[in-house]
């Protein structure tokens, strides 16, 4: 007999921040679900019971004007599913989503309430048969802010300057660009618009090395300037420590570990954190010190009872196996879900040392 509990934990809390910094994204006990059921026919033949991906499961949390929070994890853990629904392209099975105070709901388009993306590909998500001028017209027309893309040339000439493109380039072909230009022209797309929230989707992960550092320095220095709030999405963990405010650890749907980037990488509270964070590829180590992410991520269609991690989780217990983990706090901005956090959280100062000693190189 299975005498698990499958209740949710609820939601981290909301971290204490100061007054002047205000609410801009505001996610509450999101769930997303979808019916991957055979369609049609086909499944009515099979007798196919009614099955549900449940990608994201009861997750909480706020983005704060001019930050950069970024969720983290392997792939297939919910991440860019939440991407998407901030940026409107999902819908939520239950929860809120609040943009600016205002809901962003299935009607609305999220684009058009000064929110935008940044794809990670930039060689899919740009359209190759369209000049550059149309690619960053395209949200202009689509909001009726200009009637053609003739009109839009001067916010299309502006938006180029600002990502350190000429105005000539307008007229050339994305095959005529390479790829770290690419991502230059799909962020001067997202700009165009004037949004206030980004969404960027691994916008590096494509990129050579070099190329990587080029576009998250100018991300940086946007930011600065115009003074825009970014939503992260990374399974990088040193790019996660070089560009964050706070970090969101997502876990098969649940975001187990929130906190600030330096508190969260010096002393990592959740036993996954701690092995994402011993993978990261160290200067001057060993072949042998770098430690492997071991086990395989749960299917969401069946997530194991208890806390969803125990199966590779080298402190399990058989508490962990039947009781969802309740929220613990760290600090006052810290927060985990698990049911032994002082037996995982310990210094590790190495970790940023590593990487910002491979930031100076």
């Amino acid at each position: 007999m299975n005498t698990a509990k499958q209740h949710e934990p609820e939601g981290l809390p909301t971290p204490i921040v100061p007054a002047s910094r205000h609410a801009l994204m505001e996610v509450q006990d999101l769930h997303i679900r979808f019916d991957v059921a055979s369609p049609g026919l086909s499944g009515l033949f099979k007798r196919q019971k009614k099955a549900v991906l449940q990608a994201v499961r009861g997750i909480s949390f706020t983005v704060y004007q001019g930050e950069t929070f970024s969720l983290v994890g392997e792939s297939g853990c919910g991440k860019s599913t939440v991407a998407r629904a901030l940026a409107g392209l999902y819908t939520p099975s239950e929860g809120s989503i609040h943009h600016a105070g205002r809901p962003l709901t299935g009607d609305s388009t999220a684009s058009g309430r000064g929110i935008q993306m940044i794809f990670q590909d930039p060689y899919a998500s740009l359209n190759p048969r369209w000049r550059i001028e149309r690619i960053i017209a395209e949200p202009l027309i689509l909001q009726n802010r200009v009637g053609n893309t003739r009109q839009a040339r001067p916010q299309v000439a502006a938006a180029l300057r600002q990502v350190g493109l000429g105005e000539a380039d307008m007229f050339r072909f994305p095959h005529e660009f390479s790829g770290g230009q690419r991502q230059r022209i799909s962020i001067a797309r997202a700009l165009v618009t004037q949004p206030d929230f980004l969404i960027c989707d691994e916008p590096t992960s494509a990129l050579d090395v070099s190329v990587q550092a080029q576009v998250l320095n100018l991300m940086s220095d946007l930011q600065d300037n115009l003074g825009l709030t970014y939503f992260f999405i990374s399974h990088n963990m040193s790019v996660v420590a070089h560009c964050s405010d706070r970090v969101g650890v997502m876990y098969l749907g649940r975001i187990v570990e929130l906190g600030p980037v330096e508190e969260i990488f010096r002393h990592p509270g959740h036993p996954y954190t701690r092995m994402l964070i011993d993978a990261i590829p160290k200067i001057g180590a060993q072949p042998g010190d770098r430690q492997p992410i071991s086990g395989d991520v749960p299917s969401p269609l069946s997530p194991p009872a208890g806390c969803a991690f125990h199966p590779r989780c080298p402190l399990a217990s058989e508490l962990c196996r039947l009781e969802a983990p309740p929220v613990s706090r760290l600090s006052e901005q810290h927060h985990i879900e698990c049911h032994h956090p002082a037996a995982v959280a310990r210094p590790h100062l190495q970790v940023l040392t590593a990487i910002h000693q491979g930031e100076d190189q």
